[in-house]
């Protein structure tokens, strides 16, 4: 059985800080940030190595991140979908909502932030991984026709990219 299903796990772009008196969820990119996306973005459409569904934490940054990456595919907006289950929920909550995909989607893209998306980066890396940084991408290729199969056992493929990998 080859690969059936393909996990991008994503986190978001790098954030401003600059600005004072302004909620977690409600902080922007940074222009390197928005540049950086657009560059991952990129790098994945010419590998055509495109999602088919698109699932954004509701921070600004993360679903900024999420809108870059989808117009660079030349997807519709409205193909994001927003989840509270990527905001600051645990690794057991995203795992859960990943585990929950219909059968019919094979390819997932989820976006969201650290320390949640390296643990689960680390929960089905093969190769040891410590940190996604900002804009960094790890894929995972399942041998499984359902999400809620995906694990560490039957991963076949794995792919670590981000800004500036040297």
């Amino acid at each position: 059985m080859s690969a059936k299903k393909k996990l991008f796990v994503i986190r978001h772009a790098k954030s401003s800080w600059d600005l004072e008196n302004i909620s977690d969820i409600d902080r922007p990119l940074k222009l390197r940030g928005i540049r950086n996306a657009y560059e991952m973005a990129r790098r994945l459409k010419i590998d055509r190595n495109v999602p088919e569904r698109f699932i954004s934490s509701p921070a600004i940054r993360a679903l900024h991140t999420a809108c870059i990456f989808v117009n660079v595919f030349e997807k519709s907006y409205t193909s994001i979908e927003i989840s509270e289950e990527l905001y600051g929920t645990g690794v057991e909550s995203i795992i859960e909502l990943i585990r929950s995909q219909p059968a019919e989607i094979n390819k997932l893209a989820i976006f969201g932030h650290n320390p949640d998306f390296s643990s689960v980066a680390r929960n089905f890396a093969k190769t040891p991984i410590f940190e996604l940084p900002t804009c960094g991408i790890a894929i995972f290729s399942f041998d499984c026709k359902e999400w809620s199969d995906i694990g560490k056992e039957n991963q076949v493929a794995e792919f670590f990219d981000f800004p500036n990998k040297e």
